[in-house]
């Protein structure tokens, strides 16, 4: 259990149960990574259940499901994806980029694609439907996203060797790892399917096309990942599921 407690304490701001953070434990907590979506997941159920309750508008609706991730990782992923944003905005050499996401300032690009980022997110929650089992499809969103971001991160190089990242990742016998996190892949999608065929299709449809995103550009801009990388792709990802759930929805409409 220390791999859990290890995993919850790095990345959420969730109670955990203060453990040595010794080696043998660090090479097991990426598994449990998916572990923190849930408990994102099932906080994003409720608020849902909360709001059809008490008929809460969309506006404040989206606000709330917009947040509560945020909330739970202590915007850990978020910092990831504005350092990245800085990095790949300055169009400058892989090194130079690879400096950039270890700057603790935060740049231009960085705000401007946060803003950006939190409001097409909070468009897209004003304009899902998440009734039913529509909602339980997305509620398992932040568990396929940190699955996924598991994965890749045993998966793809580390881009610098070293790092945070390096210290959950190297210690670790990588198959067993791949084969754990596929399985939690896995059985998210699966579990998805089963609860509401179309949205499950949009919300992995957009799973996969970040995916596709990710590993190229991580790997033609950085030649590899970071902690930063993957916490850039877990916010993408979650955003896509939504939007384009939001966008089979329409399309359902109209048809």
């Amino acid at each position: 259990m220390k791999s859990f407690w290890i995993a919850l304490s790095m990345y959420s701001k969730l109670p955990a149960h203060q453990v040595e953070w010794d080696e043998k434990s660090l090479s097991w907590a990426l598994c449990w990574f998916p572990a923190v979506g849930a408990a994102s997941g099932l906080l994003l159920w409720g608020w849902f259940r909360l709001s059809a309750r008490l008929g809460v508008g969309s506006a404040l609706f989206a606000a709330g499901a917009l947040l509560l991730p945020i909330l739970v990782s202590g915007a850990i992923h978020l910092d990831g994806f504005c350092d990245t944003c800085d990095a790949l905005s300055s169009h400058q050499s892989r090194e130079r980029k690879l400096e950039i996401l270890k700057d603790s300032h935060t740049g231009a690009f960085a705000i401007i694609c946060c803003g950006l980022y939190l409001l097409v997110f909070f468009a897209a929650w004003t304009e899902v439907r998440p009734a039913g089992r529509v909602g339980a499809v997305l509620a398992l969103g932040p568990v396929l996203s940190r699955s996924l971001s598991g994965l890749f991160a045993a998966s793809l190089p580390n881009a610098r060797g070293r790092g945070l990242l390096a210290a959950f990742t190297q210690p670790m016998d990588g198959a067993k790892a791949r084969v754990i996190l596929g399985l939690w892949t896995a059985a998210c999608a699966a579990a998805m399917v089963l609860l509401d065929m179309g949205a499950a299709l949009a919300a992995l449809t957009g799973a996969a096309l970040v995916c596709c995103y990710y590993v190229i550009m991580s790997r033609r801009q950085f030649g590899g990942i970071t902690g930063d990388l993957a916490g850039f792709f877990l916010q993408l990802c979650e955003l896509a599921m939504v939007l384009c759930t939001a966008l089979a929805q329409k399309v359902e409409v109209l048809v």
